[in-house]
């Protein structure tokens, strides 16, 4: 079978509503590859009619900020006790030097690390707990929280969905190789987020260090 017809059997709804999950457990603090699911399924929708890249964003920024919101409740509940918990249960994602990294750019940026963190993979599974934990007033989190899931979840979408567009229309002899170079377009362009973001967070912990010693 065709690779295009095989993408237009997979279910509409079903991609909604999985886009939507993953970046909803995500963003309560449950380490989940949101961020590949979401340029995955952009990817798909400009390759398959059905899928509506409007519905798609509007899934992904529902599950981002609803999310989010989860985990600034269950942070608020279960304050420091429950991130040493986490800590104990997943070391590779809530080690004692994540939690440092991502507490130093609450304690410096405030509200805005909530909204600036939902574009870091770190960050973006640490804010809405971590907001919680250190009591920020629910409208400003709520604000940060809105205006981030909006501009990540409906960008993201956006951008890659007419990366896709643009590959497709320039390779539509080859349709499997235009979705093959778009999802090679996208998955680089993950990965320079994540490394930009990797260097970000050890360029902030490098004075922090010094400080302390």
């Amino acid at each position: 079978m065709h690779v295009q017809e095989w993408l237009e059997t997979v279910p509409a709804v079903t991609v909604y509503a999985l886009v939507g999950l993953v970046i909803g457990l995500e963003s309560l603090g449950i380490p989940l590859p949101g961020e590949i699911i979401l340029v995955s399924a952009a990817l798909l929708a400009s390759q398959h009619g059905a899928i509506d890249p409007v519905v798609l964003g509007a899934c992904a920024v529902a599950g981002a900020i609803v999310g989010d919101s989860i985990g600034y409740a269950i942070g608020r509940k279960g304050g420091r006790p429950l991130l040493a918990r986490l800590g104990a249960k997943f070391p590779r994602h809530f080690g004692e030097g994540h939690i440092a990294t991502a507490e130093r750019s609450f304690q410096k940026w405030g509200m805005w690390a909530v909204f600036f963190g939902r574009f870091v993979a770190l960050l973006r599974i640490f804010a809405g707990p971590l907001a919680g934990v250190l009591r920020m007033p629910y409208w400003k989190f709520l604000t940060a929280n809105v205006l981030g899931g909006i501009l990540w979840a409906g960008g993201t979408t956006a951008v890659i969905y007419y990366v896709g567009i643009v590959a497709e229309s320039w390779l539509k002899r080859f349709s499997w190789l235009g979705l093959v170079a778009a999802v090679l377009i996208g998955l680089t362009s993950v990965l320079v987020l994540k490394r930009k973001a990797a260097k970000s967070a050890a360029t902030t912990a490098e004075p922090a260090a010094a400080g302390e010693a």
